[in-house]
């Protein structure tokens, strides 16, 4: 693939990205990897490192949307800070430790763990709906404990952690908006220290194509960014007019579909 095409290739993916995150409310990361992986594996990067390359690539490119998206939250009061800052302290250490524990598996494991997940967040988005609330939210001592256990996921895939923390807070008794703000605001040191995690995990790795810092494609990066500013507002405008409850079985198809091709190229190269 030329690198011309290739970098046009980023800017479609980006536009995708960014409508259906406005369409939708729902973060890119799991369709960024898949198509990111099957991208570079036609550009001709290392089979071995392609999956953590497009993790990485989607982690640094969540830092972006994430800080957009949790401002905008934060102007209309939906950001519970308090509870942000108890999740953050396992989140950061979590966000550091998986992309080291990730680096240390194959591309084909880590590719099943990217569709074993998807699966479940896959289901989470077809049905649309949240959990009953049953409880209160829990000590900060076990908030950080969570945080820990959404960093290294999160991190594993490349996402921001939403499919985990808006059904848990859900479930303890946060209103949704409230849950959905401050998910939000998570994706920003979930995101931040993930992509550090990536660099640091990568900076010694042999074999990574030029304009990489770490795992992170720069090029890749780049266009996913620049395309997404400007289509998520059509998402926007578009969620007003089509019915997005089937949108959303098709989305979640389409991630099951996509994860598992992105597995049987990893697993055939």
């Amino acid at each position: 693939m030329e690198h011309g095409f290739g970098f046009l290739a980023y800017l479609a993916l980006g536009a995708g990205i960014g409508f259906l995150a406005g369409l939708l409310g729902i973060g890119g990361g799991f369709t960024i990897v898949p198509v990111l992986t099957v991208l570079f594996g036609q550009q001709g990067f290392a089979s071995v490192h392609v999956v953590h390359m497009a993790v990485a690539t989607s982690s640094a490119s969540i830092l972006f949307t994430a800080t957009a998206s949790a401002r905008a939250h934060h102007v209309h009061g939906a950001v519970l800070w308090k509870v942000l800052a108890s999740l953050t302290p396992g989140l950061v250490v979590g966000s550091l430790a998986g992309p080291q524990l990730a680096s240390r598996i194959s591309g084909t494991a880590l590719a099943g763990v990217f569709c074993v997940v998807t699966a479940v967040a896959a289901f989470q988005i077809a049905r649309g709906v949240r959990p009953n609330p049953t409880r209160q939210l829990p000590t900060p001592l076990v908030l950080s404990l969570v945080g820990l256990v959404v960093g290294i996921v999160a991190s594993f895939v490349g996402t921001g952690g939403a499919f985990i923390v808006v059904p848990f807070l859900t479930w303890c008794n946060v209103r949704l908006q409230h849950a959905i703000g401050t998910s939000a605001a998570l994706g920003v040191p979930v995101a931040l220290f993930g992509t550090i995690g990536y660099i640091v995990a990568g900076l010694h790795q042999p074999g990574l194509p030029p304009y990489s810092l770490g795992y992170v494609y720069l090029p890749a990066l780049a266009g996913i960014v620049t395309a997404s500013v400007f289509t998520a507002p059509w998402g926007a405008r578009a969620a007003h007019r089509l019915p997005v409850g089937k949108l959303r079985i098709s989305f979640a198809s389409m991630l099951l579909v996509l994860s598992c091709y992105m597995l049987f190229r990893v697993a055939t190269s």
